[in-house]
């Protein structure tokens, strides 16, 4: 068997279903693309509906299998239904990446905004987006992995989770928690419900 015949049938995964959140992204379309060439149902999740479909229908139209969904991943209800529409569109979900995440510029200090004025409603959304979006997704996703003992979630965390930048106290420490839970969920899923669930931190700038 030649090299190549052995990455492909180790790290086939052409059938499997994957729900990206922040799909529409750069990163998240990016990741996007490239599991549909490699033959995975895509479903891409974000905000904005036109966005997603954008995404969706580019993968579809290189002969990719896809669906675009509005979502915001702080709402429960939300992510519910959006695991009731990629079920009956490609079956139980196997991949799960939280790419969902971002910063506000009221939770961001400058010459003009020091850090004993910073907006707290803005610092409750940038930790709600980047930490509990994340955190509910793999509660609505990660049930059917546990159920079916097997699955794996990837969460993007930052270089931020490890070394703070300079100005945006929030967003570094929302993905610290991103980075830690991650770790968490990893053992819990591995102990609790089987090794063979995977999860895993992938951090970005």
């Amino acid at each position: 068997m030649s090299y190549e015949s052995q990455l492909q049938h180790l790290f086939n995964v052409k059938g499997q279903t994957a729900v990206i959140t922040g799909g529409s992204g750069g990163l998240g379309s990016a990741m996007a693309y490239a599991l549909a060439q490699a033959g995975v149902n895509v479903a891409i999740l974000s905000r904005h509906e036109e966005s997603a479909r954008n995404v969706a229908e580019k993968i579809q139209a290189q002969g990719g299998s896809a669906l675009g969904l509005a979502c915001d991943v702080v709402e429960r209800s939300a992510l519910e239904q959006a695991l009731e529409q990629v079920t009956h569109a490609f079956g139980p979900v196997d991949i799960l990446i939280n790419g969902a995440g971002g910063n506000q510029p009221a939770a961001v200090t400058s010459p003009e905004l020091s850090f004993f004025d910073l907006d707290n409603e803005a610092i409750d959304r940038v930790f709600n987006l980047n930490f509990s979006g994340t955190f509910k997704c793999c509660q609505v996703f990660g049930r059917g992995m546990a159920e079916r003992k097997q699955g794996c979630i990837i969460n993007i965390a930052s270089m931020t989770s490890l070394k703070p930048l300079t100005r945006t106290p929030a967003y570094s420490a929302a993905k610290a928690a991103v980075a830690n839970f991650t770790q968490w969920l990893a053992v819990h899923m591995a102990q609790e419900y089987s090794p063979a669930i995977r999860v895993k931190t992938q951090r970005s700038i």
